[in-house]
């Protein structure tokens, strides 16, 4: 949870410390006072990943909360009200990194600043169409000091979810030595959050392309097909260099698998023509088109 994180609102937590102590007050052993109306009435203060774990257990309604960037959005703007909260902020164990293995484990509470990269802490999402693309996976706690691990990209689509009790203790991001690429387009507002990313990843070992796109859906996509089509054109003994057609051609086929055309009864209600998109999907396709063809054209240089 985030120390220096107030937010306003109309009740109180009632706080729970380490050692199990119970405490009422506007402002919690965590800097954070709220007033929103039916808000989580208890924040639990772990100092170990396994009593994180164990709050969870005992807890099943209650949320993980580290820096609160989204969370407290959704709760002050009452999308979100949690019974309980659980703050992650104390624990010091997920909140560094070490080589392992020949992969870099890092921990779940690991900011972008403690990496030296404090111009990358604002944005939110960006990290995950980069883990995506690596091909990252998840260590994850379960109760009774279990841990398991999961392809990040199962976790992304849906294809396997957190157990009850269970929390994301680390992520393990393989060290590959090739070309890696993160591109991505914001709006006119400044360099926050992105309207659309692109994370290429060049894997000479496995004679692959990988691609991870970003910001225009819930989660990242992996666009496969082409992945795949393009892997199978580049010389990978020789120059690997691609004619600009053919990166066009990439960025066309990436941008097509992730903002596909509407099916009828969609332009339908849109009121546009069938097959065609609104043109501010429109835009955003061809958004994404030019991002993975510069990230690629990058990544191969």
């Amino acid at each position: 949870m985030c120390q220096s994180c107030h937010v306003r609102a109309d009740s109180t937590y009632r706080t729970a410390r380490p050692g199990g102590t119970v405490g009422t007050s506007g402002e919690g052993a965590a800097g954070l006072t709220t007033h929103a109306p039916q808000a989580a009435h208890t924040v639990t203060l772990p100092g170990s990943l396994d009593e994180a774990v164990a709050a969870l257990a005992a807890m099943p309604t209650a949320v993980p909360v580290a820096g609160g960037t989204d969370l407290m959005a959704a709760v002050n703007s009452g999308l979100l009200r949690p019974a309980a909260l659980v703050g992650l902020g104390r624990i010091n164990e997920i909140r560094g990194w070490q080589y392992q293995d020949g992969a870099a484990l890092l921990g779940a509470g690991l900011t972008h600043a403690r990496m030296g990269r404090p111009d990358f802490a604002a944005p939110t999402g960006d990290a995950l169409p980069v883990l995506a693309a690596l091909e990252a996976s998840l260590v994850i706690a379960g109760p009774g000091g279990e841990r398991r691990e999961m392809p990040i990209g199962r976790l992304l689509a849906g294809l396997d979810m957190l157990r009850p009790g269970e929390l994301i203790g680390y992520v393990r991001v393989p060290l590959l030595h090739a070309p890696q690429t993160f591109l991505k387009a914001t709006g006119r507002t400044g360099p926050s959050r992105a309207i659309a990313s692109v994370a290429v990843v060049l894997d000479p070992a496995r004679r692959s392309v990988r691609c991870a796109v970003g910001a225009v859906a819930p989660m990242p996509l992996r666009p496969f097909d082409a992945e795949r089509w393009v892997s199978s054109i580049i010389d990978w003994d020789g120059e690997r260099t691609l004619a600009p057609d053919v990166l066009a051609a990439f960025g066309d086929y990436v941008a097509t698998a992730c903002i596909p055309d509407p099916p009828p009864a969609q332009s339908a209600l849109d009121g546009t023509e069938p097959g065609t998109l609104p043109p501010a999907v429109l835009h955003l396709r061809r958004t994404v088109s030019t991002l993975a063809r510069r990230a690629l054209g990058r990544a191969l240089a």
